[in-house]
C-alpha cells in the first residue's frame, strides 16, 4: 500500500482502515500502542493535535511506516490547490 497523505483527516482513515483490516477494535489498538482509546478515535476522525510519538507507536504497531517524497504541484495555481 502506498499512499499520498495530506491531511490529518487522510492519516486517520489510513489509520482506521488498517486497524480494520487487521481486525482489532480501538481499545485492542490502544492498548498495543500504550494509549487511550480515546485517542484512537480522534486520531481517526482527524482531529489535529496528536502526538507525533503516539502516531510513530501507533504506526509500529500496525507495520505502517513514513516515506517522504517530493510532492508534485506543477500544474498548482495557488497553495490552496495543494491540499
Amino acid at each position: 500500500m502506498s499512499e499520498a497523505i495530506r491531511t490529518p483527516r487522510q492519516l486517520g482513515s489510513l489509520i482506521h482502515n488498517e486497524r480494520v483490516r487487521r481486525g482489532l477494535s480501538q481499545q485492542e489498538l490502544a492498548n498495543l500502542a500504550g494509549t487511550g482509546q480515546k485517542t484512537i478515535s480522534r486520531i481517526e476522525t482527524g482531529h489535529e493535535g496528536a502526538k507525533l510519538d503516539t502516531l510513530f507507536r501507533l504506526l509500529a504497531v500496525l507495520q505502517l511506516e513514513i516515506r517522504f517524497t517530493p510532492r508534485s504541484v506543477a500544474n498548482s495555481k495557488s497553495i490552496g490547490d495543494v491540499f
